[in-house]
């Protein structure tokens, strides 16, 4: 596929993230090979149906969940999308989230996304503000860090 070509199959695939509803998965899901492999750090699923059923799983989690996207570069064999995902834990402990990622994009010649793959730091995200894990991650990032 040319550069323009893989340019506008991700920047559809962009704008179809972004404004990512309930109401709207369907229009991101068309966009998606059938052999779709997406991955982040808690899930490995393939098929338009185990993508479906990530989005989904998202919404029944988080109130109000919005992906920002503030950069799109493409590489010589793939794409990439950084972003802020805002939203609030729905249940206990109704935390606010607020990470940084982004999503490694591979695209076929047709121009459909065949893998989707998220990087973001979990644990200092997201374990480490969680009550009671808090102090478990907290711990171990600690081991990690050197003293000023």
């Amino acid at each position: 596929m040319s550069p323009n070509k893989t340019m506008m199959a991700a920047t559809r695939y962009a704008e179809a993230f972004s404004r990512l509803t309930p109401e709207e998965l369907d229009r991101l899901v068309d966009l998606v090979a059938d052999d779709i492999t997406f991955s982040d750090p808690f899930n490995t699923v393939r098929g338009k149906d185990g993508f479906r059923r990530i989005f989904s799983h998202m919404f029944d989690v988080c109130h109000e969940p919005k992906f920002t996207l503030s950069d799109i570069a493409c590489g010589k064999s793939a794409v990439y999308l950084r972003w802020r995902m805002t939203g609030r834990l729905r249940s206990w402990p109704r935390s606010e989230l607020d990470l940084e990622g982004m999503s490694e994009i591979h695209l076929n010649s047709d121009g459909l996304v065949t893998s989707h793959i998220d990087h973001w730091d979990s644990a200092s995200q997201l374990l480490s503000r969680l009550p009671v894990i808090r102090l478990i991650v907290g711990s171990i990032l600690r081991l990690f860090r050197i003293k000023p």
